[in-house]
């Protein structure tokens, strides 16, 4: 069956609009008709060579659509269900699966660097003939996509495919940061370093945690204001400001009880651990390229007893929390309409990362089935 896609063939080059051939779903997969794909950064760094992989690939991690087809042997999903596709699958067997932390999955992980099914092959053909790698496994710039059964949640029907394509990638990973990965008690203080998709739900999560004082850090004067409609009750602009000098200013010199970094470059990490209060955390959660090296004051680390660490996924059980998100906003605890700035054609995916670029977007969305 074809569909049509966005291809990357080479970093630094436009996605080229193509019509794919997507092979059925194999025994344990799925293929799903993509509704809606988030525009996010981590796809930018694929596109602009920050993170190397094989290429052609069908990238897009972020999205939700209706289940068309399925595999033998599949009993979780079937035709015509609504699903949001998880970008690091869980396979359910590995070490980390069996240990509650699925979002670390060896098969998973395996599928983000080979861009390869768990039987070593693709779904996708060119018109030549040529194999197109999966990107997370899932490839949300497709109109159709095949994927592991392990990398789809069924979702209510109620819920809209703009709704949930945000809340697969950017929400659940930003509220998973908060929520998971350390803890944020009510009347703490946060800040919050890169106010793009990831920062912004960082800060509504950290509201509904109960932080009273949230510090949103950024370059741009519209992420700013974007901080301030999810939560956010102090700003920086770091264009203007020195970073840490101006938390230390907000917190009485001592710092803040939680940094979150949410960018993904050695200077802000730098940054965040250094704006974090003795005893306090700081929380890793912006994709940086293999390279990146920041530069940790160690005596801090013992003598303040700071903690450092990651989060990838939002330190999340995406099976879980997914749908625990979606409860969240039908009862109005997370805010999903604040966070779409605009919705575009997949024939206009590459002025949609122009406008990621410049900063004018919070979230953005392709929908695939759009003409």
């Amino acid at each position: 069956m074809e569909a049509l896609a966005a291809v990357l063939y080479q970093a630094n080059e436009p996605l080229r609009l193509e019509q794919v051939e997507v092979l059925p779903p194999g025994p344990a997969e799925v293929r799903v008709r993509m509704q809606a794909a988030g525009v996010c950064h981590s796809d930018l760094h694929v596109m602009k060579g920050d993170l190397p992989m094989k290429m052609p690939i069908i990238l897009g991690h972020e999205g939700a659509g209706i289940v068309e087809e399925i595999g033998r042997g599949v009993t979780s999903v079937k035709p015509g269900d609504h699903v949001i596709p998880i970008w690091r699958m869980s396979c359910g067997q590995c070490y980390y699966c069996l240990g509650g932390r699925p979002a670390l999955c060896d098969v998973g992980t395996a599928m983000r660097f080979t861009g390869l099914m768990p039987d070593g092959q693709t779904r996708f053909r060119n018109a030549a003939g040529e194999s197109i790698l999966h990107y997370a496994g899932v490839s949300t710039f497709s109109q159709l996509s095949t994927m592991p059964e392990g990398a789809v949640v069924k979702i209510p029907e109620s819920v809209s495919f703009e709704h949930a394509a945000l809340i697969g990638c950017g929400v659940i990973t930003g509220f998973g940061a908060v929520m998971n990965a350390t803890n944020v008690p009510a009347g703490s203080t946060v800040a919050v370093v890169g106010c793009g998709g990831i920062g912004l739900n960082i800060i509504q999560s950290a509201r509904l945690a109960g932080a009273t004082k949230i510090i949103a850090i950024d370059r741009v004067p519209s992420k700013l204001d974007y901080a301030r409609t999810m939560g956010a009750t102090h700003f920086i602009n770091a264009s203007e400001h020195e970073p840490v000098a101006a938390v230390k200013d907000l917190t009485g010199g001592l710092g803040v009880d939680n940094a979150f970094e949410a960018i993904g470059l050695a200077e802000a990490i730098e940054q965040a651990y250094d704006m974090t209060r003795k005893g306090g955390t700081c929380v890793v959660v912006g994709i940086a390229g293999p390279d990146v090296r920041a530069r940790i004051n160690v005596n801090q680390l013992v003598y303040a007893e700071k903690t450092l660490r990651g989060s990838i996924y939002g330190s999340t059980r995406p099976r879980l929390d997914l749908l625990r998100l979606i409860e969240l906003h039908e009862c109005g605890k997370i805010d999903l309409d604040s966070l779409l700035t605009r919705t575009y054609p997949l024939s206009e995916i590459n002025e949609a990362y122009a406008a990621l670029e410049r900063g004018e977007v919070a979230r953005s969305l392709v929908l695939p089935q759009m003409g």
